[in-house]
């Protein structure tokens, strides 16, 4: 593998969703050189107004920077955009960097990475984790797998992101370790919405109940965070059930792959999977607590959450998703720009 020992200065960013748009927006608040791609021109808006420059292309995006940033919807996007001659490695140069930030399938982060080294090019995967709210003020995790020596030479880059940046192993790894965490993070939101149902059924105030049980045993990041916006009805988590599904289906693979029985988690898949039909694959993760609310005939509501989860912060420019590679459905189309 070619290695440059020097921090990288010039990056490409492709994939301008709801959460990349913001890890971008951090790049040039570090005073990075930032080149961005996406299938819609619009989702680069408030980027281009600070100072990055557009490409047309995933490829124009790699050509002349020391690293390429990904952070795509699903393994098909990320292999679209990577792969042929209009794909990011035909335009990166030998001891140029990688990072796909997406939440990605181990096997198929292998592959990519094999295609890449045979041109010289270092790969690391850095997918995020803590919410898209914490991405707009640099507070959300980054799990990082790949070589060390690499991810020590990008350390600087990945800070300007995220906080912490927490190095998990060998390439794969940290892909592995996020769809887990995915996979516990749905599980947690159905349970929490069970649990403020019970207590809504049995005389409790909801706003007392959650702070009750946000300061017990039974509290857990999905219910401290993302309850508040289904006490709010907004339900607006910026993560669609589409996005849920697919993780899903990524930590089942997992289990398959190492023999692990998903019991629980096989359970609140189908219920996710049912909220998908019944509310789209657009609607916010956390709406499928609105099954039970809507078969209970009972909403959850309190007053004094936020509607959402950006609100105490500095206000963030909006990305449209329709067209964007957050809801890319033909990943040919990401070689397009269209």
């Amino acid at each position: 593998m070619t290695h440059n020992n020097e921090s990288p200065s010039k990056i490409g960013f492709v994939g301008l969703g709801h959460l990349g748009r913001l890890l971008a927006h951090s790049l040039l608040r570090a005073g990075y050189e930032l080149t961005v791609h996406d299938l819609t021109k619009e989702n680069a808006a408030s980027l281009l107004s600070e100072g990055a420059r557009w490409a047309e292309t995933p490829h124009e995006a790699a050509v002349g920077n020391d690293c390429v940033i990904t952070c795509l919807p699903s393994p098909a996007a990320v292999s679209a955009c990577l792969e042929g001659e209009l794909g990011i490695i035909a335009g990166m140069h030998p001891g140029a960097t990688w990072i796909d930030m997406s939440t990605n399938d181990f096997a198929e982060v292998q592959r990519i990475a094999s295609l890449a080294a045979e041109r010289g090019i270092n790969c690391l995967e850095a997918p995020v984790t803590g919410g898209v709210h914490t991405a707009a003020v640099g507070e959300i995790t980054a799990l990082v797998g790949g070589d060390r020596e690499c991810f020590e030479r990008h350390e600087t880059l990945l800070n300007a992101m995220c906080e912490p940046v927490i190095y998990i192993g060998h390439l794969g790894l940290a892909s592995t370790l996020k769809v887990i965490t995915n996979m516990l993070a749905f599980m947690n939101q159905w349970a929490a919405g069970e649990a403020l149902m019970l207590a809504k059924a049995a005389g409790i105030d909801l706003r007392r109940a959650y702070e009750g049980i946000r300061n017990s045993s039974g509290n857990s990041w999905s219910f401290e965070i993302e309850t508040q916006l289904v006490l709010n009805g907004s339900y607006d988590f910026s993560f669609t059930m589409d996005l849920a599904c697919k993780d899903f289906g990524l930590a089942y693979q997992l289990g398959r792959t190492h023999g692990v029985p998903l019991e629980v988690a096989g359970h609140v898949e189908q219920i996710f999977q049912r909220a998908r039909a019944t509310y789209g694959g657009q609607a916010w993760s956390t709406q499928v607590v609105k099954l039970l609310e809507d078969s209970m005939g009972q909403d959850l509501r309190a007053p004094g959450f936020p509607a959402s989860l950006f609100a105490n912060h500095a206000e963030v420019p909006t990305a449209e998703v329709d067209g964007s590679y957050e809801t890319l459905a033909d990943p040919d189309k990401a070689m397009t720009g269209s």
